[in-house]
């Protein structure tokens, strides 16, 4: 069965535009899957606590024979080989960030693994380039996305 994934894209460490061009094409690779589409990419002011460089961030739809958990395996392979670092504090800069923020109409909670991402309907830096791929997308409990964007302030990400 062919399942409709999409997924954040963010980096703001070691050329972060050039981090995410080499995650889409590694993205493009993973197996039982197939790249549809990639959004703009978008400059934002960083989130979290001390001075950080400002994000890059897309997004990218992806068709896939991946149950979510494996395709969350696969993400994290690619954020690992490209020098994430996974620690305990949440919101520091990154070589590398790849979400898995909605799977076909599917709320997952598991120990690894939320969907819907839990807190992307709070940026505008993960809304508007999914609206770039879908300007009809929707949350699973069917709010729109274009509506939830137009509720945050539209500071802060500007088009690359």
């Amino acid at each position: 069965m062919t399942h409709t994934a999409y997924i954040g894209l963010g980096s703001n460490l070691e050329s972060p535009v050039q981090q995410l061009r080499q995650a889409v094409e590694r993205i493009a690779s993973i197996p039982q899957s197939r790249l549809v589409a990639v959004s703009s990419y978008y400059g934002s002011t960083a989130v979290g606590p001390g001075e950080q460089p400002d994000y890059v961030n897309a997004a990218a739809l992806l068709e896939t024979e991946l149950d979510a958990h494996s395709l969350l395996d696969q993400l994290q392979s690619i954020e690992k080989s490209q020098g994430r670092v996974r620690g305990a504090v949440q919101w520091v800069p990154r070589t590398l960030d790849l979400d898995l923020l909605l799977y076909d109409h599917e709320q997952i909670q598991s120990e690894r693994l939320s969907v819907p991402h839990p807190r992307m309907t709070e940026r505008n830096f993960v809304l508007q380039p999914l609206l770039d791929l879908n300007p009809e997308l929707c949350m699973p409990d069917g709010r729109s996305l274009n509506s939830l964007l137009k509720q945050l302030p539209q500071n802060g990400l500007w088009k690359l």
